[in-house]
């Protein structure tokens, strides 16, 4: 106890015991290891989480579970992951991972292959289930979901009698002649040169009608039209203002609060921005919608968190309870009720008691069946930072898009043939 006490403060942080490995895969580490485990995730911006936990853990006195929040950026949050599972460090258990991380960490045989049969995948909506399978495996179970919705004023909308933008050119209009009327800055996403740029751009080059790699990775798909067409819009909107120039700082948290704030007028971002929204001061004066495209609804890049088991746990067995406690239905409709985020359960989305409470779930329901996954590659984390310098360069006025557009294209082939 005392080892793995050190072990959290100095550093924060093999497959099947029973019911891990649902085929022939890496030895078992160990095959009856219960006790205390460690879940580690991003930092819990809505509280929720410590409740939760409290659940498992009334029921649980002797597998008690110790929740260890990463940062808020998912950037970071791997970087602290990876740092300690490529030590194969046991103190990280349970594994809250961005969706996207799955290939990685599964390729590098940092978390354990499980059996798909211990977990109702056919209650989970088919695309978010995909993201937890890697070459035709499942390595982990997933947990919530996220799908980019506009947020925007509702009350100023109103007085306006204006609907919410469908399109990029209502967005812009509404934007720079409201914004200048009342005021308040125009509109923001995420626009810090990290993952989250990467999807803000990606939605809108899907949006646009394009795509930046192929589902399996290994092919540059990104049409140079739709790409600039992309690139135009969001640097349109810095350089005319619409786009505050202090939004190019902004992760989620950032834009979450100056759209709550009252200093924008629309904003992108994630479904759990919504709660802490409707608690505010804003309460009653905002709603959301999906993301406006060149020509109508646009597209959302798909996210969310999946639970995995470390690889190099030493009490996996009851890191496999957990997981299969916390991706259960009290727990999927809790996630929603307690803690604003979307759950993984489609069922839910149609629950009338639910929909009363938040009157968004047939629009996130929708954004969700139309949001894209990131692309299924081991080299993901490369790919994102390629993209998310380029656009960052080309935001910050200080390079083409047509020349951003055109070296973004070469280095991704870069990075695909050599493999990151």
């Amino acid at each position: 106890m005392i080892r793995r006490a050190v072990a959290l403060l100095t550093t924060f942080l093999v497959a099947a015991c029973g019911g891990l490995a649902d085929s022939a895969g890496p030895p078992a580490a160990d095959t009856g290891g219960t006790g205390p485990i460690t879940f580690a995730i991003g930092r819990d911006t809505t509280a929720y989480l410590g409740p939760l936990i409290d659940r498992w853990n009334r029921s649980h006195p002797a597998e008690r579970v110790t929740l260890l929040e990463l940062p808020e950026a998912s950037d970071e949050q791997r970087a602290q992951m990876v740092a300690n599972l490529q030590a194969h460090s046991d103190v990280y258990d349970v594994l809250g991972l961005d969706v996207v991380w799955t290939a990685e960490f599964a390729d590098a045989g940092w978390i354990a292959p499980l059996d798909r049969s211990l977990f109702p995948l056919d209650k989970v909506f088919p695309g978010v289930a995909a993201t937890a399978i890697y070459r035709d495996r499942l390595w982990a179970v997933p947990y919530v979901t996220n799908a980019g919705l506009l947020y925007y004023r509702s009350d100023l909308l109103a007085k306006e009698h204006l609907k919410p933008p469908r399109t990029w050119a209502e967005l812009r209009d509404d934007a720079m002649r409201l914004g200048a009327k009342y005021r308040i800055g125009g509109y923001a996403g995420q626009f810090l040169p990290y993952e989250g740029l990467t999807v803000n751009f990606a939605e809108a080059v899907q949006s646009a009608g394009g795509s930046i790699l192929s589902p399996d990775a290994r092919r540059v798909t990104m049409d140079l039209g739709p790409a600039r067409r992309a690139l135009d819009f969001l640097v349109g909107g810095v350089r005319e203002g619409w786009i505050p120039r202090e939004a190019l700082s902004y992760k989620e948290e950032e834009s979450r609060l100056a759209f709550q704030e009252g200093r924008l007028l629309f904003a992108r971002n994630w479904p759990p921005a919504y709660g802490p929204a409707a608690h505010s001061r804003l309460a009653g004066k905002f709603a959301v919608t999906r993301l406006p495209g060149p020509d109508g609804p646009g597209s959302s890049s798909l996210g969310g968190v999946n639970l995995a088991v470390s690889a190099f746990s030493k009490r996996q067995k009851t890191a496999l309870d957990f997981i299969r406690y916390f991706t259960g239905p009290e727990i999927q409709r809790l996630v929603l009720t307690e803690g604003s985020f979307p759950p993984v359960w489609a069922e839910l989305y149609d629950d009338p008691a639910l929909i009363k409470r938040f009157p968004y779930l047939p629009v996130l329901k929708e954004t969700i069946l139309s949001a894209r996954p990131r692309p299924v590659t081991p080299d993901y984390n490369q790919v994102s930072l390629v993209i998310s310098s380029a656009v960052s360069g080309a935001l910050d006025l200080g390079r083409p898009t047509d020349e951003t557009v055109a070296e973004l294209r070469q280095q991704l082939g870069e990075v695909i043939q050599s493999g990151g």
